[in-house]
């Protein structure tokens, strides 16, 4: 099946390549959700000298001013404007026309099209002609018009459509390709998705998919659960932490590919624990990759040069990528795809991601997080890395779990949490589950020294650690 690119890589996947061509396609979506950048983006796309694309306008807004916005865009390209895409006003053609069936329109676009053969033609907008004609007449004409457009490779069709008329409108029922953009108000930030509802005779990749507006147009990201990753890399053996005495608590070290959780309050360690497992990797010649949603890569490298280990050399070699990406900015999919591009690039062989818990509040999207952390986790896995994962915890009281139960999909899970001894506050650790792996069952009070987390000698005598902030004496060692 030959396809026609959309010319938005991350759009091209979720159609199986793009656009089939001959197809007609009808872009549907509220005022402001991206139907005509989109539609231009690909015009200037694939229209040459050769085979221009064609872009009718009906009664929305002018030339000169659909012109003016769109020079903003890196794929505008001024010098394409008439002999690769022209702009064409239906509007005199439309109201002129007294029969009710738009006969002149689809006269004028098939002559076009006939004659011309352009690659690409577009009607924006298609819904504004339903003031124009009735039902049935609307129906004859749009079944006319795409039956005449065969000398086109796409005939996109564009319109403010609501739910309602998607589901019953003649335009969707002749229409081969359906998508869906739409503009969801939502804190901390807005979210831009679309969806394909109609794909006739091909494959689609399903559900919403986070797409942006900005300087070079359109940027799509595939939502991870629909994507396929690939077969797995092998890896074996086991990978040290950097953490003095952690590795024999856990009976040698991370599995290699497998995914660990570092829970723990704020300020317990955990991205301590997480600089010091990436220290450790480039020193071992590891390419690593650090996911942050709070401190930036100058304020990590700092941090980490205050325990003596250089992150900034590992930096400028490229053999650590920091990821910063603010919580105004974090969306579940931009993230994913980011990550994806990381591990293209490479041999990445350990991610820290810091932490799972914002990526929870700041997402909004409970229902789905559990699918979206199993491929995400699952996507690096396949790419032969070992990920260590932090999440936060509350710090006084019982410790519900905090990330939406999704505990399961880890291989190991390290518990971070304070104490208290007498009248100081202490800090301890223990491994609450290594799968398949014996691992030291035993509570172990650590510090935080300028050489990092330093693992004490296990706690004798006390329980309540997995209930309660503070380790608690048995009744038979408390004083009367």
């Amino acid at each position: 099946m030959t396809r026609v690119a959309t010319g938005v890589p991350g759009l091209d996947v979720i159609l199986g390549g793009g656009i089939e061509r001959g197809s007609v396609a009808v872009l549907a979506g509220a005022p402001g959700s991206g139907k005509t950048i989109l539609a231009q983006q690909m015009c200037f796309a694939n229209a040459t000298a050769e085979r221009k694309a064609v872009y009718y306008t009906t009664l929305s807004e002018p030339h000169a001013k659909l012109l003016r916005h769109l020079a903003s865009f890196d794929f505008f390209v001024s010098a394409a404007l008439g002999p690769e895409v022209e702009y064409l006003h239906l509007g005199d053609l439309i109201r002129g026309d007294r029969s009710g069936r738009m006969a002149s329109l689809v006269d004028e676009v098939a002559r076009k099209t006939a004659e011309e053969n352009p690659t690409i033609v577009v009607i924006d907008s298609a819904k504004a002609l339903r003031d124009f004609a009735g039902d049935r007449e609307l129906r004859m004409a749009f079944y006319d018009l795409t039956s005449r457009l065969t000398h086109t490779d796409t005939a996109l069709l564009l319109g403010e459509y609501t739910p309602d008329e998607m589901a019953s409108g003649v335009e969707f029922s002749l229409a081969d390709t359906i998508v869906h953009l739409a503009y969801q108000p939502r804190e901390p930030i807005d979210r831009r998705w679309l969806r394909v509802v109609k794909m006739r005779g091909t494959h689609h990749l399903e559900g919403k998919h986070t797409f942006r507006i900005c300087s070079t147009g359109f940027e799509v990201f595939p939502r991870i659960e629909t994507l396929d990753t690939g077969p797995a890399v092998a890896v074996a053996g086991r990978i040290p932490s950097g953490i003095r005495h952690l590795d024999e608590l856990m009976g040698g070290g991370i599995g290699a590919g497998e995914a660990t959780l570092v829970l723990g309050p704020s300020g317990a360690g955990k991205t301590i624990a997480g600089l010091r497992f990436v220290t450790e990797g480039v020193g071992r010649g590891d390419t690593c990759l650090y996911v942050t949603f709070q401190d930036t890569a100058d304020q990590l490298v700092s941090m980490a040069s205050g325990f003596g280990w250089d992150l900034a050399e590992a930096r400028d070699r490229n053999d650590l990528v920091v990821l910063h990406v603010p919580l105004g900015e974090l969306d579940l999919d931009l993230l994913a795809s980011r990550i994806r591009e990381e591990l293209a690039r490479g041999p990445i062989r350990r991610v820290v991601i810091d932490s799972l818990a914002e990526m929870v509040f700041a997402a909004r999207e409970t229902d789905r997080f559990p699918a979206y952390a199993r491929s995400l986790i699952g996507l690096i896995r396949n790419a032969g890395a070992t990920v260590l994962i932090t999440s936060e915890t509350t710090a006084l009281g019982p410790s519900p779990e905090p990330i939406g139960g999704v505990m399961f999909l880890f291989h190991n899970v390290i518990l971070l949490r304070y104490l208290e001894r007498e009248t100081a506050t202490g800090r301890a650790l223990n491994i609450v589950k290594m799968r398949n792996s014996d691992h030291s069952k035993a509570v172990h009070e650590f510090t935080i020294d300028d050489q990092g987390l330093r693992i004490g000698a296990g706690l004798r005598h006390v329980t309540g650690v997995l209930g309660w902030s503070a380790l608690r004496a048995h009744a038979d060692e408390l004083g009367p």
